[in-house]
């Protein structure tokens, strides 16, 4: 059984390297440059979820995370924070991000990170 990866990025580049080595890791990555299957997570059940800190047009990837970390129904769902900020690790364990990526990254340790994540 594949693990599930949802995967929100601000940058269609950087989203698609990610989308393609997880895939090719084995995980069934749903991808996005919006927030949009944050809503469906309920439907999705992700093993982990990869969002960026900032995503156009919408609140912040910290404040998503925080929301989720804070609901019941999604508090156990690990959640990995990306960010090119000097300050993510603050970020991150401010928003009770499980982990974090800062970028640019290694390839290795980015699908070492989501491994770790995703049981």
């Amino acid at each position: 059984m594949k693990k599930k990866v949802v995967l929100v990025q601000d940058n269609k580049d950087i989203l698609d390297i990610m989308d393609q080595v997880l895939d090719e890791e084995g995980f069934n990555v749903t991808s996005s440059l919006t927030t949009e299957p944050i809503e469906k997570i309920d439907e999705i059940e992700p093993d982990v979820i990869v969002i960026d800190d900032h995503i156009k047009g919408t609140k912040k990837g910290s404040k998503i995370v925080k929301e989720l970390k804070t609901n019941p129904e999604t508090e156990d769902i690990p959640a990995v924070l990306t960010s090119t900020s000097d300050k993510l690790p603050e970020i991150a364990e401010e928003s009770k991000a499980d982990d974090f990526i800062q970028k640019p990254f290694d390839i290795d340790h980015m699908v070492d990170v989501v491994k770790k994540n995703a049981g």
